[in-house]
């Protein structure tokens, strides 16, 4: 993903809940789902940093000397510029971006008394096959 042309603010703003939950008409389900888009941006640009921070690393078992290399620090700032992983997902709400999905409920099944009793007396019958077979 490409966080250089996302709109997102890199400061505060307040946002109007009501409108960010016109989608799910949930507050709750509208803030679940941004937490975890949050976490999905947050967990990609973590590794897209560590990559780049991987290249600029040395092997130097050398505690005294501090080596600083000017573009890895290039690339840290970068990323500290840029906007949290929070912000972006609000965007990208607020664009119509992100897909969700509700699950899938399953009904339950409505039994009678009558098929309970029938299971009931299903469940005497095998307790009394079990205690047969000890006894013999």
């Amino acid at each position: 993903m490409n966080y250089k042309k996302t709109n997102a603010s890199k400061t505060t703003i307040s946002r109007d809940i009501k409108e960010l939950s016109k989608e799910t008409n949930n507050i709750y389900k509208t803030i679940s789902i941004l937490s975890k888009r949050s976490k999905q941006i947050g967990v990609e640009m973590k590794q897209e940093l560590l990559e780049k921070i991987d290249e600029f690393a040395t092997t130097n078992n050398s505690l005294e000397e501090v080596f600083e290399n000017k573009e890895q620090i290039e690339v840290s700032r970068y990323y500290e510029r840029l906007p949290k992983s929070t912000s972006i997902a609000i965007q990208e709400m607020v664009e119509g971006n992100i897909y969700h999905r509700e699950p899938v409920i399953e009904e339950d099944l409505e039994l009678s008394e009558e098929d309970l009793s029938n299971d009931d007396s299903s469940n005497d019958d095998s307790s009394n096959d079990t205690t047969e077979k000890k006894e013999s």
